[in-house]
C-alpha cells in the first residue's frame, strides 16, 4: 500500500490519502497452526485482519503470479533490540557506544549461512530469487509455488468492494531455518502493486496564496473584518523564514556544521536544486555550498500516477528548505523512493542505515494504523534499531487529521509515527512577534467559518474541524519505558490497562495559517514552468524543523550522535528546555483571518475569506505538561545547549 504524505498548502492537504502498510509491531494476534509435515515457524502477523471466514471468495488460482520480499531476522534479533535501547539511554554505561554501518551489521545482520539456507528454501518450493539484500531476499512465482514455502493457502477475499489475495492461515518458515525468517511481505496482495517503470512528470499546477498578509504575528489587524473572539483579529502571516524560526527555537550561533541530515519521501523533484539555491539567496539564508545537498536515487521510478508523484516534489522541498533554513551548515542527503509504496521506503530507509548517510532523518510520510500490518511493522522496526545501533535517528510526522474521526470515523494515530522507536514530532501554531520574538504557541488545531454575504459576520463561527497535529494512543504498540512516569496514565491506558504507545513525543511549527514560505518550480495554467512561492504547513513542516533543531544540537554537543533521540528527549520532560504549550496560552481564544483564491492561482474566480480559530484540535487536547498534540512541547532558548551537557 501506499503513503499519505503529512503535509498542508496553506490549510488543505497537499495530498488526498493515501494508503500505506506500515507500523509498530502487533500485539496479541494469534498465530494459525503451520502446515502438515516437517516443524515449521509461524510467521506471526502475515495473516491480515481482513482475510475473515466471511470475506473468503475461495482459492486463489494456482497460476496466478506472486512476488514477495522475505525478510531476515539475522542472526541476533534480540540482541539488536537490547543494543538499540542501551545506546540510546541515557543511563545506561552503554549510551552512545554507537557500532559504525559495517559493525552493525557483522554483529545482528545475517550470515552467509543464513542468506543461503533461505535461498535454497525458496528455490526448492518453486520461487524465483530477483534479488538479496542486507535486508531481504525478494521471490517472484505463482501461487502453488508460494503455499509450498510458506505452509499456507492463499485465497481471495473481499475487501470493501475489492477481492484480494491474502493467506488463508499464518505463514511459515520451515523449523531448520533456525528463526533466520522475520516475516515475508506480498502474499496479499490489497492493493494491487503495478510493476511498470515510469517517467516522472513536470510540476504540479501552480498553488499561490492571496493577501492581505501580516509579516510577523498581528503585524497586519483584519479592522474591516468581523471581530472574533470579542477583537479584531490579524491576517494570517505571508510565511515564517527561517531566521523567526531559528529564534523562536533558540538556535543561537549553531548552524548545524559538521552534521548529516537525511530526507526521505518518494520520487525526486527535477528542480530541487535550483529552488532551494533561488530560496536560500531571496530569504537571506547562507548559499548552498558545492556537495552539501546531494541526492540519492533510484534507477527507475514506478506507480507515478497512483501516487501523484508531482505532488510528492512539493514534499520534497518543504523538508530540504526548512532543514537549510534553520540548520544552514548541515550536510543535506535527499533519499528517494522509486514509489510511495512500503517496499520502496524501506529500501530509501535501508539505504540510509547500510551506509550511514546521515546520523539525523526526517520523514514526512505515514498512514494511519488501522491499516498497517505487523509483517511491515517489523520490517521497519528493524531498520529503525539498526540506526540505533548506528547512532541514526528517524523523525516521522505524527499526521495532519488530528483523532483521524472526521478523516477515517475511528479514533487513532498514524504511523510509523506511532513506532516505539521513532520520534514522533507533532504540530503547534506559532506567533513570532517584531523583532523576531517568540510570543506563544497553541496545539494545532483549525476550526474554519466563512465571511458571510453581507461581509458583517462569520457563518456558523468558529466553524468546522479542517486539519490538526495527529496525535493519541496506539492500539497497537505497547508502552516504552521513556514514557512510563511521564506519559499521563489517561492517555497510556486508554487503549489497554498495561499501557501502550502515546503519539508524539516532541512538536514544532506545523499550521499553514502561522507557517513557512517555500519556493517551488510550478507548472503555470499557460503551461509554463516557473519559480513561485508559497506557504505550507503540516507535520511535514514540523519534522524537518525538529530534525534541524537536532543538527544544531548536534553540533553543540561536538557532533558526537545524538542517535534514536526519546530517552534523551524525555529525561528533559519537565525543564525550561522546553515550551509547554497549551491550547489557549493568551485565556481569550486566538484566531487568524485568511484571503484565497478561489482557483488557488489569482482572482479572476474570486477571493474566499475565512476566520481560522487556532488550538482547536479534533478530541486531542494540549495542556500544561505532557500531551497528545505537543508531546513534552516544543524546543525553548536552552534545549540546543543541554545537549553539550549529555
Amino acid at each position: 500500500m501506499r503513503s499519505t504524505r503529512a503535509a498542508l498548502r496553506a490549510g488543505a492537504s497537499m495530498a488526498a490519502t493515501l494508503p500505506m502498510i506500515a507500523g509498530a509491531l502487533a500485539l496479541g494476534i494469534p498465530a494459525a497452526h503451520a502446515a502438515d509435515g516437517p516443524a515449521r515457524d509461524p510467521l506471526a502477523g502475515t495473516r491480515p485482519a481482513w482475510a475473515t471466514a466471511k470475506a473468503d471468495r475461495g482459492a486463489t488460482p494456482d497460476s496466478a503470479p506472486v512476488t514477495a520480499r522475505v525478510y531476515l531476522a539475522g542472526r541476533d534479533a534480540a540482541g539488536l533490540a537490547r543494543y538499540a535501547k542501551a545506546v540510546s539511554d541515557p543511563s545506561s554505561p552503554d549510551y552512545g557506544k554507537y557500532l559504525g554501518a559495517q559493525q552493525a551489521q557483522a554483529r545482528f545482520g545475517a550470515t552467509a549461512a543464513q542468506v543461503s539456507a533461505v535461498r535454497a528454501w525458496l528455490t526448492s518450493a518453486g520461487l524465483k530469487v530477483t534479488g538479496v539484500t542486507r535486508h531481504y531476499v525478494s521471490v517472484t512465482g505463482d501461487v502453488a509455488a508460494a503455499e509450498k514455502a510458506f505452509g499456507t493457502q492463499l485465497h481471495n477475499y473481499t475487501k470493501g468492494s475489492t477481492a484480494y489475495r491474502a493467506p488463508a492461515a499464518t505463514a511459515s518458515a520451515p523449523a531448520s531455518l533456525d528463526g533466520a525468517v522475520l516475516t515475508v511481505t506480498g502474499l496479499d496482495n490489497a492493493p494491487h502493486r503495478a510493476s511498470a517503470k515510469d517517467q516522472l512528470p513536470a510540476p504540479a499546477a501552480v498553488f499561490r496564496n492571496a493577501g492581505p498578509f501580516s509579516s510577523y504575528y498581528g503585524s497586519n489587524i483584519a479592522t474591516a473584518l468581523p471581530e472574533a473572539y470579542g477583537t479584531k483579529i490579524p491576517y494570517a502571516v505571508q510565511g515564517y523564514t527561517g531566521k523567526q524560526l531559528r529564534a523562536a527555537y533558540g538556535a543561537g550561533t549553531y548552524t548545524g556544521k559538521g552534521v548529516r541530515v537525511a530526507i526521505t519521501d518518494a520520487y525526486a523533484s527535477p528542480t530541487i536544486a535550483y529552488d532551494a539555491a533561488t530560496y536560500a539567496k531571496k530569504h537571506g539564508d547562507a548559499a548552498w555550498k558545492a556537495g552539501q545537498l546531494t541526492q540519492v536515487l533510484p534507477e527507475n521510478y514506478t506507480k507515478t500516477k497512483e501516487c501523484d508523484a508531482s505532488g510528492w516534489y512539493g514534499e520534497e522541498t518543504l523538508d530540504v528548505e526548512a532543514v537549510h533554513a534553520v540548520a544552514p551548515a548541515a550536510n543535506v542527503t535527499y533519499v528517494g523512493a522509486a514509489s510511495c509504496y512500503d517496499d520502496d521506503l524501506l529500501d530509501s530507509l535501508g539505504k540510509i542505515v547500510d551506509n550511514h548517510l546521515a546520523d539525523l532523518v526526517s520523514n514526512s510520510w505515514g498512514d494511519i494504523e488501522a491499516n498497517q500490518t505487523p509483517d511491515l511493522a517489523a520490517a521497519y522496526d528493524q531498520v529503525f534499531q539498526l540506526g540505533a545501533v548506528e547512532g541514526i535517528g528517524f523523525y516521522f510526522s505524527s499526521g495532519d487529521n488530528g483523532d483521524e474521526v472526521a478523516h477515517t470515523g475511528t479514533k487513532q494515530v498514524d504511523t510509523p509515527a506511532n513506532s516505539a522507536w521513532v520520534t514522533a514530532v507533532g504540530g503547534t501554531s506559532l506567533a513570532v512577534g517584531k523583532g523576531d520574538t517568540y510570543l506563544w504557541e497553541t496545539g494545532w488545531g483549525t476550526e474554519k467559518a466563512s465571511l458571510s454575504a453581507d461581509g458583517r459576520s462569520w457563518t456558523d463561527f468558529p466553524g468546522a474541524f479542517t486539519s490538526g497535529a495527529g496525535g493519541g494512543t496506539s492500539r497497537t504498540v505497547a508502552e516504552p519505558y521513556y514514557q512510563k512516569g511521564v506519559v499521563p496514565d489517561a492517555l497510556a491506558t486508554a487503549n489497554s490497562a498495561a499501557g501502550n504507545r502515546v503519539v508524539p513525543d516532541i512538536a514544532a511549527i506545523a499550521d499553514p495559517n502561522t507557517g513557512f514560505k517555500v519556493g517551488q518550480t510550478q507548472t503555470f495554467p499557460d503551461g509554463s514552468q516557473q519559480y513561485s512561492e508559497y506557504r505550507i504547513g503540516g507535520t511535514s513542516l514540523a519534522a524537518p524543523v525538529i530534525a534541524a533543531v537536532q543538527a544544531l544540537a548536534q553540533q553543540a554537543r561536538g557532533g558526537h550522535a545524538i542517535g534514536f533521540a526519546n530517552p534523551s528527549i524525555y529525561s528533559q520532560y519537565g525543564t525550561r528546555v522546553y515550551h509547554d504549550v497549551t491550547d489557549d496560552p493568551t485565556g481569550s481564544g486566538l484566531a487568524v483571518a485568511r484571503v484565497d483564491y478561489a482557483n488557488s492561482y489569482d482572482a479572476a474566480d474570486g477571493l474566499l475569506t475565512s476566520v481560522r480559530s487556532l488550538g482547536k484540535d479534533s478530541s486531542l487536547s494540549a495542556v500544561k505538561g505532557y500531551d497528545d498534540v505537543t508531546g513534552v512541547g516544543t524546543p525553548a532558548k536552552g534545549y540546543v545547549e543541554s545537549y553539550r551537557r549529555r
